[in-house]
């Protein structure tokens, strides 16, 4: 035996090691998991500072297969669980119903402790991304996303990728599936159920592939003119009823890049649609800089009530929103602004909170972060405040620890936008937050991607897994 352990190298024997540990402590309750579960208890590692930490994790599980993986939303549901969407490469894993080695939507309803009830891929042959779900009023689901297929799931497709909108049962099965869309990049990142029962969608389109096509009111400037012009992107919102089938579509935008990230419904059954606009002309009429934050506000039949850029002279990009209980909304994403409309500037690029009245009316904005690169890409309104996710690269300033590069970042803010707590979550490799949800009990779930094995991430399925994170 002492031969033995001699001949075997110190790697070996710490694998060995490694094997039984985990065979010990697997049990039959737990087969059926995700591989990684991590909560602060259970977590040495010496560079995770679990005393210092406010925020404290009650699981963090990853997903997927050994391709890419991604979730880019969550959403908490009616029975306690949560459903995060994204998209996979994978044919193997958590993924047991792709057959093709491509992007497609990917669809995982877990329970309240983020065990899988059910995973499902959804698309055809070709790219197809989920980027947002939502739980609808018949206890079903809607997501949205965009794609390149023209079969599978996919009944059409108008050249390359078109918004993609599909509507599900309780158990995950189509019910009903559009596409919408030009021979350009058409792309859809966000959609909400409405009070009449329908839906709406925004995103991007490529106007100048359209032709000036695309909006169905008329409009003060000449449309083919503004083709012509363009750049890549309009602002393009679709009115769709309880069946998926459009009511109205409009875009706004002017001759540069405008992108529609997020969309929310005001009390009076208008649309706010939210983003980031490089432009200076057509339907902008402040442009601050390079990229502002963009918010177009229409009333419930699609006339434009007013705009409004938010920023300085550098790129400020938003990427989330959120209705407050008062009625107004929180506006996230990132600025490298140190002027205009933004008072406090770290370094590289800041978190940027804004809050709006529904006049537009600029109420408080707050940067956070510190000297290096931090994103955030997902907000809502908590019980408490507000919550933030994101990415950091800093380890200053508000951000007190760094796993190694990108590291999911969870920022707390009270009503006033003054931090209260926050906590980066990563290792070795880059994780981004990428949606956030709260529920009915106050809990906090994350949703993103992760390239790491090491800190609280210490399992890796191939070069990207989807991850979920829940906090109190």
């Amino acid at each position: 035996m002492k031969y033995l352990l001699f001949m075997l190298s110190r790697k070996r024997i710490l694998t060995l090691l490694l094997l039984i540990t985990i065979t010990i402590s697997c049990s039959d309750e737990e087969a059926d998991l995700p591989t990684t579960v991590v909560t602060d208890s259970e977590t040495d590692d010496p560079d995770v500072d679990n005393e210092t930490a406010s925020i404290t994790l009650d699981f963090t599980r990853v997903y997927g297969g050994s391709e890419d993986d991604t979730f880019h939303d969550v959403t908490a549901t009616n029975d306690g669980g949560f459903i995060a969407l994204g998209y996979s490469q994978s044919i193997d894993g958590d993924i047991t119903d792709n057959t093709n080695q491509v992007n497609m939507y990917w669809l995982v309803k877990t329970d309240s402790e983020g065990a899988i009830q059910w995973s499902k891929t959804y698309g055809g042959t070709d790219d197809d991304r989920g980027e947002e779900v939502i739980q609808t009023s018949d206890g079903g689901y809607a997501m949205i996303g965009y794609s390149r297929s023209s079969d599978g799931d996919v009944s059409t497709n108008e050249g390359f990728q078109d918004h993609w909108v599909v509507k599900l049962d309780a158990q995950g099965e189509i019910q009903w599936e559009k596409s919408y869309g030009f021979p350009g990049s058409d792309q859809a990142f966000s959609i909400i159920q409405t009070s009449d029962g329908g839906y709406f969608t925004s995103g991007f389109l490529d106007v100048t592939a359209s032709g000036g096509d695309g909006n169905d009111f008329t409009v003060s400037d000449d449309n083919e003119t503004r083709a012509v012009l363009h750049g890549v992107g309009e602002f393009w919102g679709h009115k769709l009823d309880a069946n998926g089938t459009k009511e109205w579509r409009r875009y706004f935008g002017g001759t540069n890049n405008d992108r529609a990230y997020a969309t929310l419904q005001a009390d009076d059954g208008g649309i706010l649609m939210i983003g980031a606009s490089e432009s200076n002309d057509f339907d902008i009429s402040n442009s601050k800089g390079s990229y502002d934050f963009w918010i177009v506000r229409i009333d419930a039949s699609g006339n434009l009530v007013w705009e409004r850029s938010f920023g300085g002279s550098e790129i400020d990009i938003a990427y989330a929103a959120t209705k407050t209980p008062d009625g107004n909304y929180v506006i996230a994403g990132d600025t490298r602004s140190n002027d205009g409309d933004v008072t406090e500037f770290n370094g590289n690029a800041d978190v940027w909170v804004i809050k709006i009245n529904d006049q537009g009316t600029l109420l408080w904005e707050k940067t956070l972060g510190g000297t290096s690169f931090d994103s955030a890409r997902a907000v809502v309104a908590t019980t408490n405040g507000i919550a933030i996710t994101g990415s950091s690269r800093s380890n200053d300033i508000d951000v007190t620890t760094n796993g190694g590069q990108n590291d999911i970042w969870i920022a707390l803010l009270d009503d006033n936008g003054d931090l209260q707590d926050q906590r980066a979550i990563g290792g070795d490799g880059i994780d981004f937050g990428l949606g956030i949800a709260s529920n009915n009990q106050g809990e906090i779930i994350i949703a993103g991607e992760t390239q790491s094995n090491t800190g609280e991430l210490t399992s890796n399925n191939g070069s990207l897994d989807g991850v979920l994170i829940k906090i109190n």
